[in-house]
C-alpha cells in the first residue's frame, strides 16, 4: 500500500502561501525509514524539514524548485 508524501499542513499560518522544494535528502529510489528526513522546503526565507510518513521505496513526484502548497503530495512511499 502506498503512503503519500505531502508538504505538511502545520509548518507555516498562511494556508495560501507557496513554498519551494530546495532540496531531496534521499534519491528517488531509496529505502527510506519512518521519520528520517527526506527533503526541504523553503518558505518566505525559512527552511523546513519533510520526513518520510512510512517506511519503504521513495518515489520523487516534484522536484527541485517546483512550486508546492501545504498538503501537496510530493512523493509516495511503497
Amino acid at each position: 500500500m502506498a503512503t503519500d508524501v505531502k508538504v505538511p499542513q502545520d509548518l507555516w499560518e498562511d494556508d495560501g502561501m507557496e513554498a519551494v522544494i530546495t532540496n531531496w535528502l534521499a534519491s528517488d529510489g531509496a529505502n527510506v525509514r519512518k521519520g528520517a528526513l527526506i527533503a526541504e522546503i523553503m518558505v518566505e526565507k525559512s527552511q523546513f524539514e519533510v520526513t518520510a510518513p512510512a517506511d519503504g521505496i521513495l518515489t520523487i513526484a516534484k522536484q527541485i524548485d517546483d512550486i508546492v502548497r501545504k498538503g501537496d503530495v510530493i512523493g509516495q512511499i511503497t
